[in-house]
Order: structure tokens, then sequence, then C-alpha cells
């Protein structure tokens, strides 16, 4: 199974201690290798980044900052990893990561599976096969 960790914090963004990027650096190799961990990354700051939304029957963009944001999010990583037993474990280990390397620092780590053809309730439409088949 597929499954995107989104980690958010309610508090100011600062980018992550050295020692976290040191201990997220070897964690990520580690999964990497195993073909656990299929992408990862941090996100720049709100100010930075834009919202299209609807609202009303109405289409508009808001440039950030987002002054309503009461969270905000980090970063991601997407894991295949066999059910949600193995993605709780991965995110407990990787949630100890920000324990141990900073102090202080409040957040969470929303594990979410992936909806995949056949999954009651999932997206039915594969844009990368119908892609592939009309090139």
């Amino acid at each position: 199974m597929r499954f995107m960790y989104i980690v958010t914090s309610s508090q100011p963004m600062v980018g992550p201690s050295p020692a976290l990027m040191e201990a997220m650096q070897t964690i990520s190799e580690r999964e990497i290798k195993a073909g656990r961990m299929i992408d990862n990354g941090g996100l720049m700051p709100l100010a930075t980044g834009a919202r299209v939304r609807i609202l009303d029957g109405e289409l508009s963009v808001i440039d950030g900052p987002f002054v309503e944001a009461k969270e905000v999010i980090g970063g991601y990583a997407v894991f295949e990893l066999r059910d949600k037993a193995e993605a709780l474990a991965m995110a407990k280990e990787f949630m100890q990561l920000h324990l141990d390397h900073m102090p202080g620092w409040d957040g969470t780590c929303e594990v979410r599976a992936f909806a995949t053809a056949g999954t009651e309730g999932a997206c039915q439409i594969d844009a990368r096969s119908r892609a592939a088949a009309l090139a």
C-alpha cells in the first residue's frame, strides 16, 4: 500500500536543526535503499505559495502568506509499505527524530493511504495509464 505522510505544525515555520537534517537524511537513505520511500521533501514558507479556490461558484487565486492558516504543512514523504501498522511504525520513528533533535517543537505527522483503483471510495481516474495509452 502507498502512504503519504504530511507533517504539520502550528508553530512559526523554522527550518530543521542541523542534527535533525542529518537524522532525516540517514533515515531517508535507509528507506530509499530498502525500496520503501518513493519521495520526500520540505516545503517553502507560505509567503512563496498561492491557493486556487472555488467559493460560491467563483474561482480565485490567493497569494501567500495565508493569515488564516492555523497549521502549516512543512514537508511530506511517500512510502510503499505493507499495511497501516507498518506505516504507523515508520511515522513514529520519523517523529521521534523531531522529538530527539528539536526540543520544544510541536507537530503532527498525518498518515494517509493513497486511493487506488478498486478501493472503495477511491477516484477511478488513472491519468498516467490513460496518457501512456494515448501516446
